[in-house]
C-alpha cells in the first residue's frame, strides 16, 4: 500500500491527511502540536462522514494512520510528503533541510503554500527537484482542485509522477506552467477579498450581504462553468467576442478600489469581526463544516448527475463495477457509502433512497445479464411491475452499504429479483421486484434476447438451490 507523509496537522495538513487516507493509502503524521492527534481525529470524522458520499461505488478500503515524534520516521519510505507548516519560508526551509535527509530519493515533495513560488522553496535544498508547490483548498478532502506549480529545477518526470498521484486521490492538478506569487486562484480571492473590505469600509455592505451576493448568484454559476465560460454564454449567440464588446468598456469605469487596498486599522478589523459574528456566531466550527460539506456534497452530486465541471469529475473517477466470479448465491449489486443528500428531516436515509439503492441493485444486475445501455438502445430491456421494500432497521449518511441480489424466477419474460440491504453484517432493508421484458419499439412485453435468457436462465438455475429469504412474498403489514 502506498505511503504518504503529512508534516503539518492543521487545518489544510488535516484535510490532506483525511482526503490520502480515505483513498486508501497509508498516511504517517508528524506535528509537534500536542493537541494535532486530537484535531486531525475531528476533520478525519467529517470527512469519513461525507468524502465516500461522493462515489457511487466502493471506496478502497481505508489505509492506517499513524503519528510520529520524529520526523524522519514519518517521511522514511514515503512516496508523497506533504508540507503544510505556516507560511514562514525559513521554517519551511528548516523543514526541507531535516525531511531530505530521510525521506526517499524518488519521494515527490508537495508544499501547501498559497503565495510562496516554487523556486523560493527549493533556495538552499539538498534535492531542489524533489520540491514543488501543490496548493489545494480547503476543505482538501471534499474540494478537487491543488494548483501544481514546478519551477525550472523540476524535470518533467516528477512533474508527471505528481500529477498521476493527485489525480488517483480524486483532485484535478492544475498545472500552472509559470511562476507567480499566489499562483492563480488565490488571486482572484485576493481580488474579491480586497473589493469586499472597501465595501464594508465605505459602508455600502455587510460581511453576510456581501456572502449573500456570491452564494446566491455567481457563485453558483463559478462553481460549475468559471468565469470565462459563464461571460461566454453571457454574451448570448454572438459568444464571447460580443461580450467584452459590449462589457469591456466597463473595466475603465471608476467602479473598483482593487488597486487600492484600504489600510487595516483596529477600526476596520473591528467591524468585520463584529459583522462576522453577527453572521454565523451562533455556530460552532464544527458545526459550520458540516453545513459546508453538506452544500458540497450536494452541489457536487447534482453536478454528478449532469457530468458537468466538478461531477465530471466525480464520474470519470469512479472505479468500473466488477463482475461476479460465483453465482451460486447472491450477487453483491451494490457496495457505496450513504451519502448526505439521502437523509431526511429523522436523520436517517430518506424512504426513496431505498428504492433508488434497490433499483441500482436491479440495474447492475441487468447489466450482468447484459441487459446493459447498447442493448437497451437496440430496443429492448426490463420494466418494474411491481415492487415491496421492508424497511427493517435505520441506515445514517456516510453508513457503508451493500446489497445482495437473489434471482427467484427467470424465465420467459419474467425477472424476479429479491434484495436484500445491509450495513456490515446488519439486514437494514429487503426489496422484491418482479419486472418484464419489454419491447421499447411497442412499449409492450416481449421475449428477451437468446443471450439474457441464457445467462438469467444460468443464474436463476444457481439460486433456484438457495432457500426462499424471509419476506419473500410478503405483503404490506404482513411478514
Amino acid at each position: 500500500m502506498k505511503t504518504a507523509a503529512i508534516i503539518g496537522g492543521g487545518v489544510i495538513g488535516g484535510g490532506w491527511a483525511a482526503r490520502f487516507l480515505l483513498m486508501g493509502w497509508n498516511v504517517r503524521v508528524f506535528d509537534p502540536d500536542p493537541e494535532a492527534e486530537r484535531k486531525i481525529d475531528e476533520v478525519l470524522a467529517n470527512a469519513r462522514r461525507s468524502l465516500p458520499g461522493l462515489s457511487d461505488r466502493a471506496m478502497p478500503a481505508e489505509g492506517a494512520l499513524s503519528f510520529h515524534v520524529e520526523m524522519a520516521d514519518a517521511v522514511a519510505g514515503a512516496s508523497w510528503i506533504q508540507e503544510s507548516v505556516p507560511e514562514r519560508l525559513e521554517l519551511k526551509h528548516k523543514v526541507y533541510a531535516a525531511l531530505q535527509e530521510a525521506c526517499d530519493e524518488g519521494a515527490v515533495i508537495g508544499s501547501s503554500t498559497s503565495g510562496f513560488k516554487p523556486s523560493e522553496l527549493q533556495e538552499g535544498a539538498a534535492t531542489p527537484g524533489q520540491i514543488v508547490v501543490a496548493h489545494p483548498f480547503n476543505p482538501v478532502y471534499l474540494l478537487p482542485l491543488v494548483e501544481l506549480v514546478p519551477s525550472e529545477a523540476n524535470s518533467s518526470a516528477v512533474i508527471d509522477a505528481a500529477k498521476e498521484i493527485l489525480a488517483g486521490i480524486g483532485m484535478f492538478p492544475l498545472h500552472v506552467r509559470k511562476e507567480i506569487d499566489a499562483h492563480i486562484a488565490d488571486r482572484f480571492l485576493e481580488a474579491v477579498w480586497r473589493e469586499a473590505l472597501w465595501l464594508i469600509k465605505d459602508g455600502v455592505a455587510t460581511t453576510e450581504e456581501i456572502d449573500n451576493a456570491i452564494r446566491y448568484g455567481f457563485g453558483l454559476r463559478w462553481g460549475q462553468m468559471g468565469l470565462f465560460e459563464t461571460y461566454r454564454i453571457a454574451g448570448g449567440e454572438a459568444g464571447m467576442a460580443h461580450f467584452i464588446e459590449q462589457f469591456g468598456p466597463c473595466l475603465a469605469w471608476p467602479w473598483t478600489k482593487l488597486m487600492d487596498v484600504p489600510e487595516l486599522t483596529d477600526e476596520l478589523v473591528q467591524t468585520i469581526a463584529d459583522q462576522s459574528d453577527a453572521q454565523s456566531g451562533m455556530h460552532s466550527i464544527r458545526d459550520l463544516e458540516r453545513l459546508r460539506d453538506n452544500n458540497l456534497v450536494a452541489m457536487m452530486r447534482a453536478l454528478k448527475a449532469q457530468d458537468f465541471g466538478a461531477g465530471a469529475l466525480l464520474n470519470a473517477a469512479e472505479p468500473a463495477p466488477v463482475e461476479p466470479e460465483d453465482i451460486s448465491g447472491p450477487i453483491v449489486t451494490v457496495a457505496r457509502a450513504v451519502p448526505l443528500d439521502w437523509t431526511d428531516y429523522n436523520g436517517h436515509m430518506n424512504e426513496a433512497r431505498y428504492l433508488q439503492a434497490f433499483g441500482d441493485a436491479t440495474d447492475r444486475f441487468m447489466e450482468i445479464v447484459g441487459c446493459d445501455a447498447e442493448y437497451i438502445a437496440s430496443g429492448g430491456s426490463y420494466f418494474t411491475a411491481e415492487t415491496h421494500i421492508r424497511h427493517l432497521d435505520e441506515v445514517h449518511a456516510g453508513a457503508r452499504i451493500s446489497v445482495e441480489t437473489q434471482v427467484l424466477l427467470g424465465e420467459g419474460k419474467k425477472m424476479h429479483l429479491f434484495h436484500r440491504m445491509f450495513e456490515g453484517d446488519r439486514l437494514s432493508a429487503t426489496g422484491e421486484h418482479m419486472l418484464i421484458h419489454v419491447s421499447l419499439e411497442t412499449r409492450k412485453a416481449s421475449v428477451p434476447a437468446d443471450h439474457i435468457a441464457a445467462r438469467l436462465g444460468e443464474i436463476a438455475a444457481a439460486h433456484a438451490a438457495l432457500s426462499l429469504p424471509e419476506g419473500a412474498g410478503a405483503a404490506v403489514g404482513k411478514r
